[in-house]
């Protein structure tokens, strides 16, 4: 029987974080999560949560002894002081990987290219102009020079059941009670990717599956749901609701634009508001070459399965969610 592989998530009460460790875990993976305060978390008990903060290296080190891939799934929240945090905790995860000998598994974003139009591949030239952008170009560029084993994926904007800290679970909908309305903050016509969070964290799985074939340096676009008409993902929403009479509301760039000198959370979506009028789409040819085929949730069942797990669907008399 082979031995039990272990993996240390970082970020396992975040959206991808933990659907990258059930995925793992029905693998038969041990999954080990690192957090400040484990006893704030929902409780897991396939998960092994150690105390401590992916800014210590200390805390990183010890929590990585003996494991076989650490899943940096890590950001700060709410777009906020990533010019101080991303770059030090990924450089406490290589010293970690480093000491035990683990493979890095991150997931990229498009944020690298900048404002490119088109069908991007993996090696297409990162010329961001924003300082996200750059701080992704640096991240990547760590790991790479790092001589680590490292698994990339980039993918769209997450969305899925536990996508709370996202475009679609802070923009789209209002999580916590049903819906009265869809906003979408694209132009309507303008194409737009999005990356269903347990297809993404289903391809991590897969990918891992196959490890000994990856290269030491291995890097993959995933497709996910692209919307050649943005908007309809406002229209799959409304028909996952069940509410296809609700309105479809423009998300308020003008008041963003206004208050973003005074709201840090503003300046920074401000900032990023380009891919929301270009149509930037990943090519996973590579992807579905290695693999043969990208894990892939229908969009009405993949948001219906979010509008659920972020309580936005109503209720029946008992507590259920009607089918």
């Amino acid at each position: 029987m082979s031995e039990t592989r272990t993996a240390l998530i970082l970020g396992a009460s975040g959206g991808i974080g933990g659907e990258t460790a059930r995925a793992l875990a029905a693998r038969g993976w041990r999954i080990r999560a690192l957090h400040r305060d484990p006893a704030r978390v929902a409780a897991d008990s396939r998960f092994d949560w150690r105390r401590g903060d992916a800014m210590s290296a200390a805390d990183v080190i010890a929590a990585a002894a003996g494991v076989q891939a650490i899943v940096h799934a890590v950001n700060p929240p709410g777009y906020r002081n990533w010019q101080a945090l991303v770059l030090p905790m990924m450089a406490n995860t290589i010293a970690a990987a480093r000491a035990s000998g683990a493979r890095i598994l991150l997931p990229g974003t498009v944020y690298n290219f900048g404002a490119v139009s088109g069908l991007i591949a993996e090696d297409a030239p990162q010329a961001a102009e924003t300082r996200k952008g750059r701080i992704r170009i640096a991240l990547e560029r760590a790991l790479e020079e790092s001589g680590l084993p490292v698994l990339i994926l980039r993918a769209g904007d997450f969305f899925g059941p536990a996508s709370r800290n996202s475009w679609f679970g802070q923009g789209i909908v209002m999580p916590g009670r049903p819906l009265a309305r869809v906003t979408y903050p694209g132009a309507p016509d303008v194409g737009h990717a999005w990356a269903y969070l347990p297809d993404v964290a289903e391809t991590f799985a897969r990918l891992l599956d196959r490890e000994a074939e990856l290269p030491r340096f291995a890097r993959f676009h995933f497709g996910g749901h692209w919307f050649e008409r943005g908007i309809d993902i406002a229209h799959v929403v409304r028909e996952a609701a069940g509410r296809p009479e609700l309105p479809i509301r423009t998300f308020p760039w003008a008041v963003v634009g206004l208050a973003r000198p005074f709201v840090p959370l503003f300046r920074e979506l401000w900032e990023m508001r380009y891919l929301w009028q270009i149509p930037l789409r990943l090519d996973n040819r590579r992807l579905r070459d290695f693999l043969g085929t990208e894990p892939h949730t229908p969009a009405f069942e993949a948001a219906r399965a979010s509008l659920a797990g972020l309580g936005c669907l109503e209720m029946d008399g008992k507590g259920a969610v009607p089918a």
